[in-house]
This record gives structure tokens, C-alpha cells and sequence, in this order.
């Protein structure tokens, strides 16, 4: 999976030939449109109620493609948070930490201060020693039966079922911190709940916010994450620790939003904001860094390469 060979890049008027950019030009790459992300935080919300509203008034026929766009909210909460993690969102670190916990994190049941500190040693080093998301992305490529049986996984609930464990087991943890966050979880999702049952409809927070989380979200985590990292190796240039795929609507749409499939790019500068990846992008095309080669045409193009192993299994099988 990691490329055989690297293309040549240069120096250009963005960026070097190892793809940071020029400090004027990091600059201006690194604004953060504060402003606009609170128009993309409201218009999530917004979306999301009207899935939910429309899954419950339309028709019992409506239920199922709102139970999958749930899945896609939980993807774009999740998405946003990743931003808030790199504090990103927001110029002003309290808002940026504020709506990162409790409109982001919170109601999708994660931590955004527990993230951001494994978050930031998964930037320190792809595949180091210290690399917490290993177990998503190691071992490939695997055999076709072997990434089926993650996807079946995954898409039953027994991964979010897994993972759910082990966040209620901080209930009562030694550990005061992680206590606490896991009551304000709680008192999120209760929120969450009662608004559904003040409604008059209870079984939405079960159906359409806890279902989606723990079946449609977790097949698109791994889809995503092994699309970003599956196969490659440790290495000082990130065209070795990240895959280039390229970005297509309907991907942007269910898979990849807020440009988070822009990942090289994000790997290369991780204080460039969601925004700003596309046109950075475009800059490591035009100097070389990234070529047609090395990036692949498609998402399905690179799962079927990440499924071409002839074993029958990996790790964590």
C-alpha cells in the first residue's frame, strides 16, 4: 500500500517542495473564519432536526433513510468536533473548547479534551509507538472475508456496543476527570432523550440518535479511517503515513464532511483549517507533492486495494 515510489515535488509560490507552506502563505491558509463555522455548527443542527422530524411525521417508510442519514449527523458531529480538537473552530479558545465538548462531543458521546490528547499524539507520529488509532487501520491490506466481517461487525452494532462498555464503566472511575465527563455525557444524552419523549415521540432518541451511533457511524469510521491511513508505514513524509484520495460529492456527502477527506493535506499542516484543505490541496498538486499516481480516483478504488490481502484474516479479526 505505500507507494513504491514518490513524485518529485518543487518549490512554488505556495509551497515548498515538502509541501508546508510558505509562511505568508501559512498564514493566510491558517485563518479561521470563525463566523462561518458558527453558520456550519447551527446549519448541522438544523439538518439534523429536520432528518429527525421528517423520519418521524413523513411515514414509517421514512424511518430507514433517516436511521442511515443519522449515521451521516453522527459523521458530521464528529467531523466538527476533529476541528474543535485542533481548535480550529473558533479564534476564541473558550468558544472553540465550549461548543467542542458540549454541542459537539457531548451529544455524540466522546470527550473532545480526551480525543484532542490522543488525537495529537496520532499527529506526532503516524504508526509510532504512541499511535492510539493503530487498532483501526494496522494489518492491511486484509483478505475481502476479513474486511466483511469488520463491516458486518461494525454495521450490527456489536463495535458500538463494545465501545459503549467501556464508556459506562467510567461511571464510577477512579479517575475524578474522566468521571466527570462521562456524567456530562450523560446529561446531554438526557437532554437529548427528554426532548424526544416532550415531543411525544421516545423511541427517536433510541431509533434515531443511539441506533445510527452504534451501526451506521461506526462502518463509516472504519471506511474513513482505513481510507486515511490503512496499509501505509512510519515515515518523516506524510505521502508515507497518509493516503491522497480524490474527493467526490456523493463521498463529501455521506463520508467525508467538512472536507475532513482532504487528509493528506490536513496531515502535511494540521493548523490548517477544514476551509481552507481544498485550495491547499490544489497547491500540493501544483508543485508535485501530489500527482495522479500517488492519489487514488476513488474511495472504492482504495478499499478494494485495502481488501486484495490473501490472508483470510489481520489483528483484531
Amino acid at each position: 500500500m505505500v507507494p513504491t515510489s514518490l513524485p518529485t515535488a518543487h518549490d512554488t509560490e505556495m509551497v515548498r517542495a515538502d509541501g508546508r507552506p510558505h509562511r505568508a502563505v501559512r498564514d493566510e491558509l491558517r485563518h479561521i473564519a470563525s463566523w462561518r463555522n458558527v453558520v456550519s455548527v447551527v446549519g448541522l443542527y438544523l439538518q439534523t432536526a429536520f432528518v429527525i422530524v421528517a423520519s418521524v411525521r413523513w411515514s414509517p417508510w421514512a424511518v430507514l433513510p433517516g436511521f442511515v442519514l443519522m449515521g451521516r449527523a453522527h459523521a458530521q458531529f464528529a467531523s466538527l468536533m476533529h476541528e474543535a480538537a485542533h481548535r480550529l473552530l473558533f479564534t476564541n479558545r473558550r468558544a472553540n473548547d465550549v461548543v467542542g465538548r458540549w454541542l459537539l462531543g457531548f451529544p455524540s458521546f466522546t470527550s473532545t479534551d480526551a480525543y484532542r490528547r490522543v488525537h495529537m499524539a496520532h499527529h506526532r507520529q503516524e504508526f509510532g509507538p504512541d499511535e492510539p488509532d493503530i487498532p483501526l487501520y494496522r494489518g492491511y491490506p486484509i483478505s475481502r472475508a476479513s474486511l466483511r466481517r469488520k463491516i458486518v461487525r461494525d454495521g450490527t452494532g456489536r463495535t458500538g456496543l463494545k465501545l459503549m462498555r467501556g464508556l459506562l464503566s467510567n461511571w464510577n472511575s477512579p479517575d475524578p476527570r474522566s468521571r466527570r465527563t462521562f456524567w456530562k455525557i450523560m446529561l446531554v444524552q438526557a437532554v437529548l432523550l427528554g426532548g424526544a419523549i416532550i415531543a411525544g415521540h421516545w423511541w427517536a432518541y433510541p431509533v434515531l440518535w443511539l441506533g445510527p451511533y452504534l451501526t451506521v457511524w461506526r462502518v463509516i469510521n472504519r471506511l474513513r479511517s482505513i481510507a486515511e491511513h490503512g496499509g501505509m508505514q512510519m515515515s518523516s513524509d506524510r505521502r508515507e503515513t497518509t493516503h491522497s484520495v480524490r474527493q467526490s460529492w456523493p463521498a463529501r456527502f455521506l463520508l467525508v464532511p467538512y472536507n475532513i477527506g482532504w487528509h493528506l493535506s490536513h496531515h502535511v499542516d494540521s493548523g490548517v483549517p477544514f476551509r481552507n484543505l481544498p485550495r491547499y490541496h490544489r497547491a500540493l498538486h501544483a508543485s508535485g507533492y501530489v500527482d495522479d499516481e500517488l492519489e487514488y480516483p476513488s474511495y472504492r478504488a482504495l478499499w478494494t486495494s485495502l481488501s486484495s490481502g490473501s490472508g483470510s484474516s489481520s489483528p483484531g479479526d
